[in-house]
């Protein structure tokens, strides 16, 4: 009984993102339209590049604060846990949420 309700709803989810999707595509096809009716295919050819240039900005802003937060956040959390359980009667698994609190404050107030 619950499998039918998950598929009716997950057939429903697939629908409405169809429709948005839909819609987002037109969307698209209007921008297109409207910059080739201004300004002619070198417009269409600037904007296209525009477009890639700040997705690869964006892509590279993400890249970055994922190697920071593995440098300055995971690694350590990690190593201080492992030191700590060989040191302290404590398992890993109970000091890592501590010491990955405690690098966090580090970062926050670091700046």
């Amino acid at each position: 009984m619950q499998t039918i309700d998950l598929l009716t709803q997950a057939k429903s989810f697939v629908d409405t993102a169809s429709v948005k999707a839909g819609e987002y595509g037109d969307l698209l096809a209007s921008v297109q339209s409207f910059i080739m009716e201004h300004f002619g295919q070198n417009g269409l050819y600037a904007a296209y590049i525009v477009v890639a240039a700040l997705g690869l900005f964006l892509l590279s802003l993400l890249a970055r604060l994922t190697f920071s937060t593995l440098k300055y956040l995971v690694i350590p959390s990690v190593v201080l846990a492992f030191a700590g359980s060989l040191f302290a009667p404590y398992s890993f698994a109970m000091l890592l949420p501590v010491t990955v609190s405690v690098c966090s404050l580090f970062l926050i107030f670091k700046g």
